[in-house]
């Protein structure tokens, strides 16, 4: 059986750390597990002709969010033997389900892998927007001391209303490391917890329209799916607190890329940080990359050395189950091919 994984190119490095997991070269650690059963890993970072060329044969594709092979009806046609296509991470919307499940095709992902890495994140961006830390600290590094200008836009996130637009795994995981920062916490979410989850999370329901007027911090943790795409457009920017942030490590496409840039040119944004981006790889020339007021990454957050552990773990537990001909783990299947 030939297994393909699109996975990140090895980049630049000192030889110092632990190996990066995800990356073509190492595969996930899976090569010795799969080549002592006979199997063939071919670990690639290209999404072009070459990748195309490894598809044309292959019975298992294992993609990452963070290195995202857009996989539509034009490139499952190219792969005629494809049965299962594997996220090395949390969220599939890179992948065409529909087109997938037409095919035959199964498709998995390794549900919680990154949920604490992801919910840290989001963390740790609020507080670097609040704080204005990326001005302070670009003032360390160019040799600059000027604490009234770093200090100028700089607040406590305590009794700020912070608002969480999906309360899923990692939605909930953010609004529990919020608590202790003694916030107001509103959540919008297609699903409503019962009172005691409430409670528990320290969060109140809230419609979204209202969740956006009354926040001063939005955190988005919801899925790409049909309905959340541009959801924060220019209208809804617009309805923003005045002097408010915005917190995205969800999906970059959820917010309208050019009217973003637009509420940070004129102000009425404090700030917009996050980590995912829309295309990516990001090209240089974004303009999220050139905007004012962010404190943006790369899309890392879900990709922590432990993350990468949980990831190829489970990547490797869903090998295992089919290739013994087993039923893959349920809480992992999005498509399930086999059912059809």
């Amino acid at each position: 059986m030939k297994i393909v994984a699109v996975l990140y190119p090895e980049g630049e490095t000192d030889g110092g750390g632990p190996p990066v997991l995800a990356t073509a070269e190492n595969v996930l650690g899976l090569r010795p597990f799969l080549e002592e059963q006979g199997h063939e890993i071919v670990g690639t970072s290209d999404t072009g002709a070459e990748l195309d060329a490894q598809l044309a044969d292959a019975d298992v594709l294992i993609t990452t969010p963070f290195w995202p092979l857009y996989l539509d009806e034009e490139r499952i046609e190219k792969a005629p033997e494809l049965r299962l296509v594997i996220t090395a991470g949390i969220g599939s919307d890179h992948i065409d389900e529909e087109v997938a499940e037409r095919h035959g095709i199964t498709v998995a992902e390794v549900t919680g892998s990154n949920v604490v890495s992801v919910a840290e994140h989001n963390v740790m961006q609020i507080l670097a927007l609040v704080r204005n830390m990326i001005p302070a600290h670009r003032q360390a590094v160019e040799g600059r001391w000027d604490v009234a200008d770093a200090a100028r836009e700089a607040h406590d996130l305590e009794e700020k209303t912070v608002g969480i637009v999906g309360l899923g795994a990692i939605g909930a995981r953010t609004a529990l490391r919020l608590k202790g920062f003694d916030v107001r916490m509103l959540y919008h979410a297609n699903h409503r917890r019962d009172p005691a989850e409430e409670a528990t999370l320290g969060v109140k329901y809230a419609r979204l329209d209202d969740l956006v007027a009354e926040s001063d911090v939005i955190c988005l943790a919801l899925p790409l799916m049909e309905g959340s795409r541009a959801l924060f457009g220019r209208e809804r920017l617009a309805a923003m607190k005045p002097g408010s942030w915005l917190v995205n490590t969800a999906r970059g496409a959820i917010v309208d890329t050019d009217a973003l840039a637009e509420a940070l040119e004129s102000g009425h944004l404090a700030g917009y940080a996050g980590d995912t981006w829309y295309p990516q790889p990001a090209p240089s020339d974004h303009p999220w990359r050139t905007m004012p007021r962010h404190a943006m990454t790369i899309h890392y957050s879900g990709m922590t050395v432990e993350a990468q552990q949980r990831i190829a773990a489970g990547v490797k537990e869903i090998l295992q189950a089919y290739l013994a001909g087993r039923a893959l783990p349920e809480d992992y299947v999005l498509v399930d091919a086999s059912a059809a």
